[in-house]
């Protein structure tokens, strides 16, 4: 698998991965109504429009296959709400569930880290539904857990907790160990 930064012509990649994991996740979770009205043509002008200008101060990063598919991506940036003493932030990360438990995930977090400490961040924040399985992968980070808000999807409340990782550096080391 390489792991490589996204350029604005993988939006579509990225998208059905997008799309399908959040099917794949949150089955069963989150309405199936709402999962089924999830569209790759509503979301792919937003990913093309993200990547295109925001790419040098808001990085993707994608696995992709030796077929040449796009199979996971995670994006990262300066952290939006500014409750938790983070600078950074994980946006998404989403790996198709047939890739998953293959250390994608963690070379994925490793290369926005990388990126995130030549952009002199120094924390990250991730947001994760409780009840997302995979917030796991999270925890095995060993991060704080700062906090949890209620957020509504499809019109159903939903906990969403806010994981803290205050020294970036430290972070890396973790990673590393488990890519190791």
């Amino acid at each position: 698998m390489q792991i490589r930064r996204a350029t604005k012509e993988d939006a579509l990649g990225i998208v059905k991965v997008h799309v399908e994991s959040w099917k794949e996740t949150y089955e069963g979770i989150i309405s199936q109504k709402y999962l089924d009205s999830l569209k790759i043509e509503d979301r792919k002008p937003l990913w093309e429009k993200s990547l295109a200008e925001t790419a040098d101060i808001s990085p993707v990063f994608v696995a992709v296959n030796p077929a040449g598919e796009i199979v996971g991506f995670a994006s990262f940036g300066k952290e939006r709400t500014g409750k938790f003493n983070a600078d950074g932030e994980l946006y998404a990360i989403y790996i198709l569930r047939k890739y998953q438990r293959g250390k994608l995930g963690s070379k994925l977090i490793q290369a926005g880290i990388e990126e995130l400490l030549e952009q002199n961040y120094t924390s990250l924040l991730v947001w994760v539904l409780e009840q997302n399985g995979s917030r796991m992968f999270y925890e095995s980070l060993q991060p704080i857990k700062a906090g949890e808000e209620i957020v509504k999807i499809a019109g159903q409340e939903y906990v969403e907790l806010a994981y803290v990782w205050n020294d970036l550096k430290s972070l890396k080391q973790i990673v590393l160990e488990k890519l190791n």
